[in-house]
Parts: C-alpha cells; structure tokens; sequence
C-alpha cells in the first residue's frame, strides 16, 4: 500500500474570476474594436516589415507586453486600468493565446486574443477598411500633431 503525504493545511481558500471567452474570431475584430477594445500587435518587427502593421495598433514585443499590459506597475503602460480591454494580435494566434491567458491571471480580465493572428486578418483582403475606435483616432491625432 503506498504511503500518502499528509495534506496540506490551506490557510484561505483559493478563488477566480470566472473566465468567459478569451478568443475573438475575425468577424469580431471590427465589432470589438469599435466597441472599445485596443489593439495590441504582438508580432516582431521582421513579421510586421514583411507582412505589414496593423492600421490603429500599438506594436508592442511579446517579450513584455505583459508588463506592459498590467497596470499599476514600474513597467506598465500610463493611463491604463485593469478594466481596459484588449485585443492581442500574433502572427498565427498561438502566442497571443498563451499572453492572454497570463494578463486574466495577473488580473487584467478584459484581455483577448484574435484567433488565427495576423494570418487570419490578411486573408480577409480588407486590413485597410476596418472601422477606427475612438482611442485610435485619439492616437492618430496626437501622431499627426508632430
């Protein structure tokens, strides 16, 4: 017969959020984006060079975009709340998966991931035709301010 280990003594009891849908499917990048969620273009730099950026997205390293991601942080990105929604967007998905299951765990719930990535929106042909977000336009102003 083995021999078992004595339980461990769990001293509060262990809670979470419950977690709805992570993924958004193509045909809800441009409602999710006009309802308000921000863009996050996790590829690398030669995937963006080769493959063309994201019209409206912030281009942000998959090394540390979830620092960035996080508020209330040395690292974090100003301005944000736990309560900012984003859309993470990778080559084929797959990472941006993994990235979003991290920001839910350290507390960043509004965080999704595009299914299929980049790969899934350049075969819709229309990357250039999607609607700007309010945040976007902001964004794009402030660029063409300078």
């Amino acid at each position: 017969m083995p021999v078992l280990a004595p339980r461990a003594h769990i001293s509060h009891p262990v809670t979470t959020r419950r977690i709805g849908v992570l993924s958004l499917r193509v045909d809800e990048f441009s409602p999710a984006v006009a309802a308000g969620h921000r863009v996050v273009d996790i590829r690398d730099q030669r995937e963006r060079d080769t493959h063309g950026v994201i019209a409206g997205a912030l281009a942000i390293d998959a090394a540390i975009v979830v620092d960035r991601l996080v508020p209330d942080t040395a690292e974090s990105l100003r301005g944000i709340t736990a309560d900012t929604r984003w859309l993470l967007v990778g080559a084929d998905g797959h990472d941006a998966e993994w990235l979003t299951w991290h920001l839910h765990a350290r507390g960043v719930p509004g965080a999704r991931f595009l299914l299929g990535g980049h790969r899934a929106l350049r075969s819709t042909r229309d990357l250039g035709h999607r609607p700007l977000s309010a945040s976007q336009r902001r964004d794009l102003a402030v660029i063409s301010a300078h």
